[in-house]
């Protein structure tokens, strides 16, 4: 079907008495896709109306708050609810916290701010869970029971199941970002917000809302106050960042996970160690493109809304060092986690009493995956003969904390995307090489970046090691939206990962290598296209951007019409999910 054939029969559809009705409705197999025809179609309606209010900011920020629920609701339905329950508390309570002269009173008001949003996000994402490891432990069979699809049933006359909790996506973005509000409030880094509609407008501005990138309150609330600007450099700008993002998703993330990738994460016990290793490969490739493919058209869609989004990825492939790499991936996230997490344990100034209070967390989690209580005790004797040997060895107990604090928030930053022993190890196996770096580079003989051969070597090692953490990453991880909604199979989950850890150590047959060229040589010729632009130095990408940003209307016009015809060409009759819906 050709580009003209598809975009009549959308037309043709888009205005039928039955599909009238269906486009303000939820559909679970229709959500609003940044890849979607009928996502463009809503942003130009959007636009339109955003033409006539922009210039009035209390208009402008309540209209793209109504366009907001309306988009979070043709994701996921009903959940929207959640959404307004997380604004309006978070909303009341900053004032709360603000207002409080009393310094306890005001810990306790910021502890019910968090205590609600960790409690929604641990219902929504980690119920199933519990109840599975709980059952395990006592032998019941207690099933948690869907609560607000009852009091939905009862108030609305819904028929939702009551015994099933589905995940609201991009609950964990949101609910971090209403929560650093909270306690950047607390700490005096930010005023509450006077407007309700001004506060629901930052926690659910549609472009990041469901995949990030997580927004802070400081930086994101001021620009709700001052004049639209939008200079022509800018549209450049945001139009390049959307055909960016769009070519990342379909070109590279979609057309790889389907012709490789999907295939032998599926089965990896069917494929050699080779075609195994190509997968990881893939993989790594997939992640970040599908990931920063959305971050780059949410950053393109909200400049052009006049909105600045925070950059959230830097060539995370570029990294040199573990550590370096999470200063370069998922920035939002990093950031989040070492302000509002590594930080008040203290660290790498020591320990705090949040210390002990996180490695309680990660205690409890770590006894409710495995279901046995040999796991927790070895760990709290781990902890307790850490703690002896400190007494003993002062200086040495300083180094161990700040490496606790470390693995601490890479161990939570795993639980964080699912609770699974897939991605306990692939936060541990993160916080360790951070760890281990950190003594390596002090004896190391090729720490002298400056030499292109020691940092080449350095982002080799790095990119390698990152890749071989995937296993776990990918086993753990929802690929359909089918399986998004489904709690995780631990086991399943586990087997995938040993497979293919087992076919790469066993089944490296280096000779069939060209054969592998001769079957896939157009899935390694995109991944092969892929790496070298992502390596690109920095400048000579600020270059081309440049160059498009500053180019004749005609021009930018006449690229984006050929990317999209691109695009459609290849575009894929699967319904792809970003990747990070599912966190």
């Amino acid at each position: 079907m050709t580009m003209l054939e598809k975009i009549t029969d959308f037309i043709n559809g888009l205005f039928s008495i039955e599909n009238i009705g269906n486009l303000f409705l939820y559909n679970n197999d229709t959500p609003l896709l940044f890849t979607q025809l009928y996502f463009w179609v809503f942003f130009a309606i959007v636009l339109s109306v955003y033409s006539i209010v922009y210039k009035k900011n209390k208009v402008r920020n309540g209209f793209l708050f109504l366009v907001s629920l309306f988009f979070y609701y043709k994701t996921s339905g009903f959940f929207f609810s959640i959404l307004l329950f997380s604004t309006f508390s978070d909303y009341l309570l900053g004032f709360a916290i603000y207002n409080e002269k009393n310094k306890t009173t005001k810990k306790w008001w910021l502890s019910l701010s968090i205590i609600i949003n960790l409690s929604v996000l641990f219902y929504f994402k980690y119920a199933y869970f519990f109840a599975d490891s709980f059952n395990q432990l006592v032998g019941t069979d207690w099933h948690p029971i869907n609560h607000f699809a009852s009091l939905s049933n009862q108030l609305f006359s819904t028929t939702f199941r009551v015994d099933q909790i589905l995940l609201p996506v991009g609950i964990s973005f949101f609910t971090f970002q209403t929560m650093s509000y909270s306690i950047d409030v607390y700490r005096n880094a930010v005023k509450p917000v006077k407007s309700i509609v001004d506060f629901g407008f930052y926690v659910s501005f549609f472009p990041q809302l469901v995949a990030g990138p997580i927004v802070r309150a400081a930086n994101f609330i001021p620009q709700l106050y001052k004049p639209y600007c939008l200079t022509k450099k800018q549209f450049g700008i945001a139009m390049f960042w959307i055909m960016n993002g769009l070519l990342k998703k379909v070109i590279l993330a979609d057309y790889i996970a389907l012709n490789l990738v999907d295939r032998v994460f599926d089965n990896p016990e069917l494929f050699s160690g080779v075609e195994n290793l190509i997968a990881l490969y893939g993989y790594s490739l997939q992640v970040y493109a599908d990931f920063s493919g959305y971050t780059d058209i949410a950053i393109g869609i909200a400049l052009l809304l006049g909105f600045q989004l925070p950059k959230n990825f830097d060539s995370p492939y570029k990294a040199d060092s573990c550590g370096n790499f999470w200063k370069r991936w998922h920035i939002s996230l990093s950031s989040w986690l070492k302000d509002y997490l590594y930080i008040p344990m203290g660290g790498n100034r020591g320990g705090s009493v949040f210390t002990f209070v996180s490695l309680g967390f990660v205690a409890l989690f770590l006894f409710f995956i495995s279901g046995s209580f040999y796991v927790l005790f070895y760990f709290l004797a781990g902890l307790i003969v850490a703690l002896l040997i400190g007494l003993v060895f002062p200086k040495l107990r300083s180094w161990y904390i700040t490496n606790i604090n470390i693995m601490i928030t890479m161990l939570l930053g795993g639980l964080w995307h699912g609770a699974s022993w897939n991605f306990v190890f692939w936060g541990g196996l993160n916080g360790l090489g951070i760890v281990v770096y950190k003594l390596w580079r002090k004896v190391s003989p090729w720490e002298n970046k400056s030499k292109w051969w020691n940092r080449a070597w350095a982002v080799f090692i790095t990119f390698n090691f990152i890749s071989f953490t995937r296993i776990w990453f990918r086993s753990g991880s929802a690929s359909s939206f089918d399986s998004m909604n489904k709690a995780h199979d631990i086991q399943a989950e586990l087997i995938t990962a040993n497979s293919m850890l087992y076919k790469l150590l066993t089944d490296l047959n280096w000779s069939i290598i060209p054969d592998l060229i001769s079957g896939y040589w157009q899935v390694l010729l995109v991944m092969f296209a892929g790496f070298v632009i992502h390596l690109f130095p920095s400048k000579w990408k600020h270059w081309y951007r440049n160059k498009f940003a500053s180019a004749p209307l005609v021009s930018q016009l006449c690229f984006c019409v050929f990317a999209v015809i691109l695009l459609y060409q290849i575009l894929s009759a699967d319904l792809q999910p970003f990747i990070y819906f599912q966190f």
